[in-house]
């Protein structure tokens, strides 16, 4: 189907786009779970393996950096392959590589393995969100990435909580429990979007011409679109310098019991939940630039409250923390409508695909050099993640700035639309 034929198919109820939209959150939500998991579960890490923070930021990184660099390859061939068919297939792929992370026997093909699931799930991503700016108008597209991008909080409501009890309560399992689940839901998941993903290959109608890497080449360098890199990759750091070590710092320096790590993803993850689509509807009404801002301004306050945070009562941990959650996770949403719009529809497999590639990258950076930064005393406490907070502050200060020069694609007088 051409993307207005996906249309008219999802027209004929909100139902029918409803469960289209469900399909792609739930493969969202498998693979954000799966690289999410690894960061209330570092505690576990560092003590079954006996590794530094150095070492379990390379942990997190192998994902990030793999699926960085399988990102790139992408972009050689996802403009050329019918979406749905692409997407299954690399959701199998994604399946497997999880299963087998929780069947490594040391760090090292823990190591390998997350890298693996990483090249898969990282395609998946931003091939997910090249399908929403494919099939749903402009005018529609905040609130339709809000509900696909709410995967994120149901990963924090119920898949972390979940998957933590799971590694605490299956002795035999341990740390590999969550993984298996993740596995075990994500064949159940394939399921629902080989029911209703519809085929989706109007882009295909646009013939490439010419040298591959040539033209990979002149998308990449355009002015417009190194500006939407250096704003996504701005956007990770400031998020991704933070959120892997806020489990750690929580519970060796503001004294959180580990039984309690649950509720800080628990409370963010509804919270989130609750207010993805509102802050999509609020985007659509008021101008995703806007609405970017205003966020991006906000979330400076738990960043900083969160790397400077003493022992305190629970209830003020969790109130900064579902805080944190509502207004870092909820600027993806108005900065991913406005870059999605950068670049002409032909080419937005390709240029998503190099977006998320820039995420990847960009988070895999923030985690590896905020590892560097933090070191764990012989008192068994985190120290320096200060210095890593006011470094996310910068970096949010300046997605505040290079917002503005985001605009969108306009073809020329003399080209008709695509």
């Amino acid at each position: 189907m051409s993307p207005n034929s996906v249309l008219q198919y999802l027209g004929g109820s909100k139902k029918s786009e409803r469960y289209f939209l469900f399909a792609l959150a739930g493969i969202q939500f498998t693979h954000i779970l799966d690289f999410m998991i690894m960061m209330p579960l570092g505690p576990q890490f560092i003590s079954a393996f006996q590794i530094n923070t150095h070492q379990f930021g390379l942990l997190i990184s192998s994902y990030t950096f793999a699926a960085a660099i399988a990102g790139v390859f992408a972009t050689y061939y996802i403009d050329r392959f019918e979406r749905r068919k692409l997407l299954l297939s690399l959701y199998i792929a994604f399946t497997l590589a999880t299963l087998a992370c929780g069947l490594a026997t040391s760090y090292e093909t823990l190591f390998l393995a997350r890298a693996l699931a990483g090249v898969f799930g990282g395609i998946l991503g931003s091939l997910v969100q090249t399908i929403v700016a494919d099939v749903i108008p402009f005018e529609r597209r905040g609130k339709a990435i809000g509900t696909v991008m709410a995967a994120f909080s149901v990963s924090t409501v119920a898949g972390v909580p979940l998957s933590l009890f799971l590694a605490n309560h299956i002795s035999f399992l341990g740390w590999r429990a969550p993984f298996i689940f993740i596995a075990l839901l994500a064949s159940l998941i394939f399921w629902l979007g080989y029911q209703f993903i519809p085929s989706i290959a109007g882009h295909l109608a646009h013939k490439a011409d010419g040298n591959r890497f040539r033209q990979i080449y002149r998308l990449v360098v355009q002015r417009d679109h190194l500006i939407a890199f250096c704003f996504m990759a701005l956007i990770m750091l400031t998020g991704f310098s933070v959120i892997p070590y806020i489990a750690l710092y929580f519970t060796m320096n503001v004294g959180v019991p580990d039984a309690y790590i649950s509720l800080v993803y628990l409370f963010g993850g509804i919270a989130s939940l609750l207010s993805s689509r509102y802050i999509g509807s609020l985007a659509d009404r008021y101008g995703k630039k806007r609405t970017f801002r205003a966020l991006a301004i906000l979330s400076l306050v738990p960043i900083i409250v969160t790397t400077n945070l003493v022992p305190v009562p629970i209830w003020l941990v969790l109130i900064n923390s579902t805080a944190f959650f509502i207004l870092v996770s909820g600027r993806m949403i108005p900065a991913m409508a406005m870059v999605s719009q950068v670049i002409e529809p032909k080419n937005r497999g390709t240029f998503m695909s190099l977006i998320g590639s820039v995420q990847m990258l960009g988070s895999g950076i923030a985690s590896v050099i905020a590892g560097m930064v933090i070191t764990i005393s012989p008192g068994g406490q985190i120290e320096h993640y200060n210095r890593v907070g006011y470094g996310a502050v910068l970096c949010g200060l300046l997605t505040f700035w290079l917002v503005g020069k985001i605009h969108p694609y306009r073809a020329p007088a003399n080209q008709p639309p695509s």
